[in-house]
């Protein structure tokens, strides 16, 4: 992902534990793309042609459920959970394939749907965990032997407040909650400018022409940044529905450029 333009350095955090939150919560939003996204390198998941009625439907359901949540939580409310296990429950009601992404395309816009269902679930929540504690032990160390040498009380008190950091996914995406209570939750990732390059190359470990297609991919040679940038926004919604703990995580792309000239 690109960062946005630092119009205001003052305004960076200078407390050494929010410092070393915000980095963890970088970490964390990266460790949830790479297991949501990695399935077609590490499962041989594959693009599977969508439909305009399908992903439209999607889409919908997706912003009525969006509606109805409370800002201060990611907890649907009771009125919400017809909706949200018809959504869930689709790759049964449809015949749809879970593990998969459902696709459909048109120039400069993408949106991709996957599903996942009983052990899939689990195997997710096994990979999200593990991206999160690689990337973290490894910035951990880096900062570390960057910056231990300052030993100056502000470097210090970051340090310290990094190691301590542990976090557990499971519990961020409110998995017992979900299971013991059989509540529905949708939350939400958006990036203005996400780097499509990095997510079907390294993420994917597909060519971004075979995702986008090859009239929105960026060129081969020497792509710029603003070629590379895609806005993204990407709902994840969970819930159990018959017993079965599932998921469902709707993807929404457009070229940066396209979003700007829209508006």
């Amino acid at each position: 992902m690109y960062e946005e333009p630092d119009e205001h350095p003052q305004e960076r955090p200078t407390d050494p534990t929010q410092k070393a939150r915000e980095k963890a919560d970088e970490l964390r939003i990266n460790a949830e793309i790479c297991a949501i996204f990695e399935g077609p390198q590490k499962f041989d998941a594959e693009l599977q042609f969508a439909g305009d009625d399908l992903a439209r439907d999607v889409q919908r359901r997706i912003a009525r459920l969006e509606k109805q949540k409370l800002f201060e939580s990611p907890i649907l409310p009771p009125a919400a959970a017809k909706e949200s296990a018809e959504l869930l429950a689709m790759p049964e009601s449809k015949e749809l394939s879970t593990s998969d992404y459902h696709t459909l395309r048109r120039p400069g816009e993408l949106m991709m749907i996957r599903w996942l269902r009983g052990e899939e679930v689990d195997m997710f929540y096994e990979r999200m965990q593990a991206h999160l504690d690689v990337a973290l032990g490894e910035f951990k160390q880096e900062e570390r032997d960057a910056l231990e040498w300052k030993k100056d009380e502000q470097t210090l008190a970051y340090l310290d407040a990094l190691d301590k950091i542990e976090v557990k996914m499971a519990d961020r995406y409110l998995r017992d909650l979900i299971r013991r209570h059989n509540l529905f939750v949708l939350s939400t990732i958006t990036a203005d400018e996400m780097d499509i390059l990095h997510l079907c190359d390294f993420v994917m470990g597909m060519p971004a022409a075979d995702v986008v297609g090859a009239a929105s991919a960026p060129p081969t040679e020497d792509p710029t940044e603003q070629d590379r940038a895609w806005f993204f926004r990407m709902f994840s919604l969970r819930g159990v529905v018959e017993g079965v703990e599932r998921m469902c995580f709707f993807t929404y792309m457009q070229k940066a450029e396209d979003t700007f000239e829209s508006e």
